[in-house]
């Protein structure tokens, strides 16, 4: 198995794995990415985020999806992990355990002072493995969002 970075010939592939990926979260209407979008995101002068794969005899079997993040608290950067997804067939491998050593290398080299993701409270598994690499799972902290439509409705509007 090897852990890389994705290719931008790969992104139909990596489509497939955040598809996989929106399905076991419950949400596959949430779905909007494209491979244009992807390739955007990815690849352009100035990427939003970095995509890591984990590769078996050619095939792509998992994906972990990142950007950096600023800490005002530690004052360093750190790692947003976005996404990290196996597909079910290659879990209990070590997949997962290579995907977080690497972005902890990643990491180390950027001076970052953290790495942070969701899990879902639902995701028993997750929480059990991310345990055991030494994470720690803070509940209470909770998700806030603001959608893209509610983006640009207080965008134009006056205080």
């Amino acid at each position: 198995m090897q852990i890389r970075p994705v290719r931008e010939i790969e992104l139909p592939e990596l489509l497939e794995l955040i598809r996989a990926k929106a399905e076991f979260d419950g949400c596959p209407e949430s779905l909007v990415a494209t491979i244009d979008s992807l390739r955007h995101a990815l690849f352009s002068a100035q990427p939003m985020a970095h995509a890591l794969t984990a590769e078996i005899d050619g095939r792509l079997i998992g994906m972990a999806t990142y950007y950096t993040i600023f800490s005002t608290f530690i004052s360093k950067p750190g790692l947003w992990l976005d996404d990290l997804f196996v597909y079910p067939e290659f879990r209990s491998h070590g997949v997962g355990d290579a995907f977080i050593r690497h972005l902890s290398k990643i990491a180390k080299a950027s001076g970052c002072g953290r790495i942070d993701w969701h899990v879902s409270n639902l995701n028993e598994r997750g929480k059990t493995f991310y345990l055991r690499m030494g994470a720690t799972i803070s509940e209470q902290l909770r998700l806030v969002r603001l959608t893209e439509e509610r983006i640009h409705v207080l965008a134009e509007s006056e205080a």
